[in-house]
């Protein structure tokens, strides 16, 4: 297959790409990494008549830590198996890195950024999933307009977000919990008293995955949960962040049945359908064992594994 006739601009600077997509929207398509689009393009799922390469646009792709909000800080072409390796994610947050290498095959990852997954919006990819799950949120550029989004509301439905067809995401910021302070020997952030958990399944190492669940718990000296988040991808039309089962875990000792109980309200609070991969019942069934593996695997990750210390 080969894509659709259309013409080509590569800006040399934010200003320009934004000043195209003015002048060419709706028409217009931003090319970043290319490992979603390009498909969609040679199957004609999409044919827009204008596409705007970010590839020669500068400044875009740094990885950054912003100590007041605890923030992991993208630009939107760091490319995945950049961050990756980055030794301030995998200082700062294992998790990150953790589940960026479910993300296709390397190729894949060497190629995809950060920004262009979470425009793409997969409802079962990685990088929405952490969006949801660590608070993240999104900055929105265009021509005298600039606007952050969380989770909630940039994603709408399946590869569908609230971006504007003026607009590039620009910087995407992940909230690392706990994190606190510097390690000695690398400068990175420190986690704190936070441990998680990151479980996927997919027919075939680098496919989709019918279902993943990534959580973090903190638990107390006690023995205590003192906080927890658990998100969903392939759970509905947009990544699920299960509220009612995270406050069902805090102020509980970690248990078997606790953790049935929370995978049982994690799956209520999905809307899975019958597809051509899995029926919605065996898609329910895999995902409550996920969570339930997940919070097991974060209750086993000491606060020394996790700092990676």
């Amino acid at each position: 297959m080969k894509p659709p006739p259309f013409k080509y601009i590569a800006p040399r600077s934010l200003d320009e790409a934004l000043a195209a997509l003015r002048e060419c929207s709706p028409d217009a398509k931003v090319l970043a990494g290319g490992q979603s689009l390009v498909p969609l393009l040679n199957f004609r799922l999409v044919q827009p008549s204008v596409l705007v390469d970010l590839n020669g646009v500068s400044g875009l792709d740094s990885i950054t830590w912003d100590p007041e909000r605890s923030e992991l800080v993208f630009g939107a072409m760091v490319r995945q198996a950049d961050a990756e390796r980055s030794p301030l994610v995998r200082g700062a947050c294992p998790l990150f890195a953790e589940a960026l290498r479910h993300v296709g095959h390397r190729a894949i990852r060497n190629r995809g950024t950060i920004g262009g997954s979470l425009a793409h919006a997969d409802p079962s990819a990685e990088l929405p999933l952490l969006l949801a799950l660590l608070d993240g949120r999104v900055r929105l550029l265009s021509v005298g307009r600039d606007r952050w989004l969380g989770a909630r509301d940039f994603f709408v439905s399946y590869l569908t977000t609230a971006l504007r067809p003026d607009e590039i995401l620009v910087e995407a910021r992940f909230r690392v919990p706990c994190a606190t302070g510097r390690t000695a020997s690398t400068g990175v952030p420190r986690p704190e008293a936070y441990r998680w958990g990151f479980m996927e399944f997919s027919r075939r190492a680098g496919d989709f995955a019918l279902a993943a669940v990534a959580t973090v718990l903190r638990i107390d000296r006690a023995g205590m949960i003192q906080d927890a988040a658990i998100a969903v991808a392939g759970g509905g039309p947009t990544p699920v962040r299960a509220s009612r089962a995270e406050q069902t875990l805090v102020g509980y000792p970690p248990s078997t049945h606790l953790f049935a109980e929370a995978a049982h309200l994690v799956v209520a609070a999905c809307e899975v359908e019958d597809d051509i991969h899995a029926s919605a019942e065996y898609r329910r069934e895999l995902i409550g064992v996920l969570v339930e593996r997940a919070l097991n695997q974060a209750v086993a990750h000491g606060s020394a594994d996790v700092c990676g210390v």
